[in-house]
């Protein structure tokens, strides 16, 4: 697939690396000489120095015959006008924007043919507030990832020492939990990557990906770490879009407190939150922290747009005693430097982001993608088309069916049912299938295992 991404930060970087390891044809385009040169020094791409918006910039780096434009740079309104120079004047099949601004998101007709032709808008801060929301809504858990509309979800714990299932066979589960099905899609130690079994055994601080259907989950965890309590109290540092939007989602449910340094943020904040209580300060300050109550806190979310602010703060509020600390890293270095010691979550932007771009550039009819563990491995969500003569999937049972290597199918969705994956069940004609790469250099085999042969047309 010949492919345009506009903006080479760390999104658009990373799409490219992500993409050109996939035998992709990628031209990146970015006004930094220095960046591109870089990125074309890491990975097998094209790169044009010039303004992503300008017609002669998009003509010379391809767009007459490109089949995908990816706008990722840091302005709304160049990822606009790119879309429709690409299409007015070159047709381009499918156009992706990046859009930040809430002032653009919620304008209804903006976005369509006869006005901007964005096929797909991503709004990064709506991604991730949507992935924090559910980290906080699963006390315990390192990632948690929606799939079939939230029927089903993938969950990452870290196995403790009191987890009751640590030290046994994965077989053990089941006949703990007999009216719970659920399957265990991989197990990471030590970094390196475990094809459960119902003989494996889990060890403590083993990273476990599990599925299993959304009201099924809570019940899992309980058997792999030892169950938390739920959070009540969440302070939230920074009141930007992350800030703003995340403490809206969750006011209602949760005592949120948001301190923010900037006055006239603050008080925008003041007017439309709701129950959020906001506090002008810098979250480095510990006497504020305590004139806070820190110590109380259940969650401590350090989401502002500077990564060494949010490590800063993030460890000042472990150490006056605040329960659990998030912190949102944009530097991918820094990400495996600061999670697991005094950070408990480390966030990265990029890979929450990845995902909801690569949905749109994968092969076969693929609704879901997730990057996971800093996009060395995968889940996907793929629907199932054909018959038992044109496709390699439909008619067979899980267990006849040949996976790449490192593949596992975790569940399949079935007209809103979910079905847990084991040997016996078969795939059907329109199923939701839902896979864990844990090497995604096998993500082209994957994807012409669901790929309809000739016959079925």
């Amino acid at each position: 697939m010949k492919i345009i991404i506009l903006g080479a930060g760390q999104v658009g970087g990373t799409l490219a690396a992500n993409l050109a390891s996939e035998h992709n044809d990628i031209t990146v385009v970015d006004t930094d000489s220095e960046r591109l040169h870089e990125l074309q020094e890491r990975c097998d791409i094209r790169t044009v120095q010039g303004m992503a918006s300008y017609p002669n910039v998009l003509r010379q780096a391809g767009a007459d015959d490109a089949d995908m434009l990816i706008a990722v740079t840091n302005s709304d309104e160049i990822n606009m006008v790119a879309c429709q120079v690409a299409y007015s004047l070159h047709r381009t099949p499918t156009k992706i924007a990046r859009v930040r601004s809430s002032s653009y998101l919620n304008r209804s007709g903006l976005f369509g043919n006869e006005a901007f032709p964005i096929d797909v808008i991503i709004s990064p801060e709506q991604v991730v507030t949507n992935y924090i929301k559910r980290l906080i809504e699963h006390p315990g858990a390192l990632q948690v990832l929606d799939f079939a509309e939230g029927a089903v979800q993938l969950v990452a714990v870290k196995a403790y020492y009191n987890g009751p299932l640590v030290g046994r066979e994965l077989r053990y589960l089941r006949q703990h939990m007999p009216n719970v099905d659920t399957r265990v899609a991989a197990i990471f130690r030590r970094d390196r990557a475990i094809m459960p079994e119902g003989t494996s055994v889990i060890e403590a601080d083993d990273e476990v990906f599990f599925i299993a259907a959304k009201n099924h989950i809570r019940a899992v965890m309980s058997e792999l770490r030892g169950l938390e309590h739920n959070y009540k109290k969440v302070i939230i540092a920074g009141g930007g879009n992350i800030g703003q939007r995340l403490a809206e989602a969750i006011e209602n449910r949760y005592h949120v407190k948001l301190i923010e340094r900037n006055n006239e943020r603050c008080q925008l904040m003041a007017e439309s939150l709701n129950k959020t209580i906001v506090i002008r300060g810098n979250a480095s300050d510990q006497d504020l922290l305590l004139e806070e109550n820190v110590e109380d806190a259940d969650i401590f979310l350090a989401v502002t747009n500077d990564d060494e602010a949010n490590i800063m703060s993030s460890m000042l509020a472990k150490r006056l005693g605040a329960r659990k600390v998030m912190t949102l890293i944009n530097n991918p270095a820094y990400v495996d430097l600061v999670q697991g010691g005094d950070i408990d979550i480390a966030i990265s932007p990029q890979q929450a982001t990845i995902g909801s771009l690569l949905t749109h550039v994968r092969r076969g009819d693929v609704v879901n993608v997730h990057s996971l563990r800093r996009g060395a491995a995968e889940a996907i969500e793929a629907i199932a088309h054909g018959d038992e003569k044109s496709s390699k999937v439909v008619g067979k049972a899980i267990g006849e069916i040949d996976l790449p290597e490192g593949t596992t199918i975790g569940a399949i969705v079935r007209n809103n049912e979910v079905l847990i994956a084991h040997d016996d069940v078969v795939v059907q004609s329109d199923d939701h299938v839902i896979l864990f790469l844990v090497d995604k250099r096998r993500i082209g085999d994957v994807e012409r295992l669901f790929q309809v042969g000739i016959t079925f047309f």
